[in-house]
């Protein structure tokens, strides 16, 4: 490329390229990127000097898109994304390596390149803050949503409990006097299904964080064990493979012994569940710098992706009716939040699903 006229065509096609490119960008629509990216490697084909031979290439975070001659016998100049100063990506343009060389490209070419994988760069940063900030506003949402749940079912549980406190000593009394067999049986009904209702009201009082704590340092592990010795009889009724992998045995958090227990209880319990036969499950605990994080896993069919922002709403169950009140995952965010802690749910691999936990180390 000697003459003034050549040159000048490139520098055209280079800075028509970068136009295109950035117009992509502006117009790009969050949800749809691969097609974005799409337009953006044939924009790249064009702007270079050898346009019948020229293929493109971009990857970034989980997005891939090319033009349809590229492959892997290529000469390339390549050029990183980065995304928040990490490199996420990258973008490559190439020419057959039978035909061309290093040399063949021009020191424009990769200023544009590189231009490109800035502009591409600043697209998936503000997709990612677009992103974060969606996440955020749910998870107010969500927290406000509960918060009022968690007023009203206060007033609820203290307006039960007097009632169902009156029922269960009143039928106890009466079953103390009277003989016959029938009556008694039915005034068993009477006081057992009192007693079931009055355990729906504690957890509606747990859920609100209504109960008294008792807070002390607590051992972790000894605390999960207590646990597992507990749910054997589940863990053998389903042959379930029970791994557990405890990194440090003397790890500590403040919290209620008993609503720890119930945290615990609640999640393996669950696990057990939704296992299947001769399943897996896996209780792993480990130390993160200021954090305690437990993982519970299980080989069960999963949370469903409809079902992921519901699982720790109050009364939501996939359990058969009468198997589970829906309040279970709903007390558990509660009393982890109430000790400071955090809990998340992902999906398990090959199947099933992982519960997470994050506690303040004490």
């Amino acid at each position: 490329m000697n003459s003034v006229e050549a040159k000048l065509k490139e520098r055209v096609k280079e800075l028509t390229c970068l136009y295109e490119v950035t117009s992509i960008i502006v117009n790009s629509d969050y949800d749809q990127l691969d097609a974005s990216l799409e337009a953006i490697t044939y924009c790249l084909k064009r702007g270079w000097q050898f346009v019948e031979d020229t293929e493109a290439h971009v990857k970034v975070n989980g997005y891939e898109a090319q033009t349809d001659g590229y492959g892997s016998d290529r000469v390339c100049l390549t050029a990183d994304i980065k995304i928040f100063n990490k490199v996420e990506g990258h973008v490559k343009v190439g020419y057959p390596s039978s035909k061309y060389t290093l040399e063949d490209f021009l020191e424009e070419e990769q200023t544009l390149l590189d231009n490109v994988s800035l502009a591409v760069g600043n697209l998936m940063e503000r997709k990612q803050i677009r992103d974060n900030e969606i996440a955020t506003r749910k998870q107010m949402e969500r927290a406000d949503r509960l918060h009022i749940l968690g007023e009203i079912t206060a007033g609820i549980a203290h307006e039960l409990n007097t009632p169902l406190a009156n029922i269960l000593g009143f039928a106890e009394l009466l079953q103390e006097s009277i003989k016959d067999p029938d009556t008694s049986r039915d005034l068993q009904k009477i006081m057992d299904n009192a007693i079931f209702s009055r355990e729906i009201v504690k957890k509606l009082m747990f859920f609100a964080c209504e109960m008294p704590r008792e807070m002390d340092a607590v051992e972790l592990v000894p605390a999960i064990e207590n646990v597992l010795k507990l749910l054997k009889p589940q863990l053998r009724a389903k042959q379930i493979d029970l791994r557990t992998s405890f990194e440090d045995r003397t790890l500590k958090l403040k919290a209620d012994t008993v609503q720890l227990t119930q945290v615990l209880f609640n999640l393996i319990m669950n696990a057990v569940f939704y296992s299947p036969e001769k399943g897996s499950i896996d209780v792993i605990v480990h130390g993160i710098e200021d954090k305690i994080r437990i993982h519970i896993a299980d080989e069960g069919t999963g949370i469903p992706p409809e079902n992921a922002e519901k699982v720790f709403e109050p009364f939501f169950t996939t359990k058969p009716v009468g198997e589970g009140s829906g309040l279970g995952l709903s007390v558990v965010h509660g009393i982890i939040t109430s000790h400071k802690g955090t809990i998340s749910h992902s999906p398990n691999t090959p199947k099933g699903t992982v519960f997470t936990i994050d506690f303040p180390k004490l």
